[in-house]
């Protein structure tokens, strides 16, 4: 928005602005803060924030989709919890049965149902170049292609999580590139919606990749609309290390989420305190780990006790009931009544499904 003047002056300022708007675009995209075109859920000064431009944080739960499909009630369960945002665990096919277009249309009905924004992202990518059955991210993004028909038209209300965790700690530097070509992909086939990509590293990102690189990634996008997402387990054990990562983005403009956390972990114990405190006060959206139905040692996960929501675990009650958690701090979207003064209440929640892989740190940890 700017302000026009009059005469002379508006004469000597239309000069101004001219050599101005040269020399930005000289400069290139980050002479300034993060920002993209309006409409839907978009990036504006570095934050996430939603059509009409009221800011966005989210406050949500990993909900573990792909695996448990007959969990239909998890996603209202969830938002009856409170939560804002359910990020949807689906699969393009290359692990795990494909999440099919009328799949994906009926998953966003219900967060449209349940008031919550919804993050969908594949799963098949994770640890990419460690993990061999792992596919690349350019797949993932011929995923979301082959579903476009049922995201069109959703952009206040979805975000596209291209791939989880895309990389392991085998290669990991070649998630700049590699995260470019996706986006540029979906760019290309008209998908408008704000993108969100994940951290090298199992998504822990200790080789700092995408921290020293996002601001490439973030300008590689034509629509300026692209979120940065870390996964913070036991790299993140201390207060120090969330507060400096997450400044990071912060202090340059750049729009940062925690994707998944947890805790506990078996690779470190998580500082979910300083994760979460730092987040608000920040004004940067978390992601829980996750509703229900974690395996393969990780059980401690599970927010809840075998999907029933009246059932909270340890770690649920922490994130839904404790300091900075959800029940004092999440705020309902403005595109379905919220707002940003508390106005929108608390709602009650429930709780999703998940499985989850082992997770590679810092090698030697």
């Amino acid at each position: 928005m700017r302000k026009p003047r009059s005469t002379l002056v508006a004469t000597a300022g239309m000069a101004f602005v001219a050599v101005l708007g040269l020399l930005l675009s000289l400069a290139g995209p980050f002479a300034g803060r993060a920002e993209a075109a309006a409409g839907g859920i978009h990036v504006s000064n570095g934050r996430v924030v939603e059509g009409n431009g009221n800011a966005f944080v989210m406050r949500g739960v990993n909900h573990a989709y792909t695996w448990y499909p007959d969990r239909t009630g998890s996603i209202a369960d969830i938002a009856a919890k409170g939560a804002n945002t359910v990020r949807v665990v689906l699969s393009s096919g290359g692990r795990w049965t494909k999440t099919s277009a009328s799949e994906v249309s009926a998953l966003i009905g219900q967060c449209k149902a349940s008031k919550v924004i919804c993050v969908l992202e594949v799963h098949d990518t994770t640890g990419y170049g460690e993990d061999g059955a792992a596919t690349s991210l350019d797949q993932a993004a011929d995923y979301w292609i082959s579903v476009k028909g049922a995201l069109e038209g959703q952009e206040d209300y979805v975000v596209v999580n291209i791939g989880n965790e895309p990389f392991g700690n085998t290669n990991h530097t070649a998630w700049t590139d590699a995260t470019k070509s996706a986006i540029a992909k979906l760019r290309g086939a008209g998908l408008d919606h704000a993108l969100m990509v994940d951290a090298p590293n199992w998504g822990q990102d200790w080789s700092g990749t995408m921290r020293s690189n996002a601001a490439s990634v973030f300008a590689a996008d034509p629509d300026r609309n692209t979120v940065f997402s870390v996964h913070m387990y036991g790299v993140y054990d201390t207060a120090a290390e969330v507060r400096d990562y997450l400044n990071a983005f912060v202090v340059n403009g750049l729009p940062v989420v925690v994707g998944e956390f947890g805790d506990q972990h078996s690779d470190g114990n998580p500082d979910e305190d300083a994760i979460m405190a730092t987040a608000q006060s920040l004004g940067v959206g978390y992601i829980g780990w996750s509703w229900s139905g974690n395996g393969g040692g990780v059980e401690y996960l599970d927010m809840v006790n075998g999907f029933d929501p009246n059932s909270l675990t340890s770690w649920g009650n922490r994130f839904f009931n404790g300091s900075n958690g959800i029940v004092a701090t999440s705020k309902r979207a403005t595109v379905y009544g919220g707002g940003d003064d508390g106005s929108s209440g608390r709602y009650r929640a429930q709780r999703l499904p998940v499985l989850r892989e082992r997770r590679r740190l810092r090698p030697g940890r």
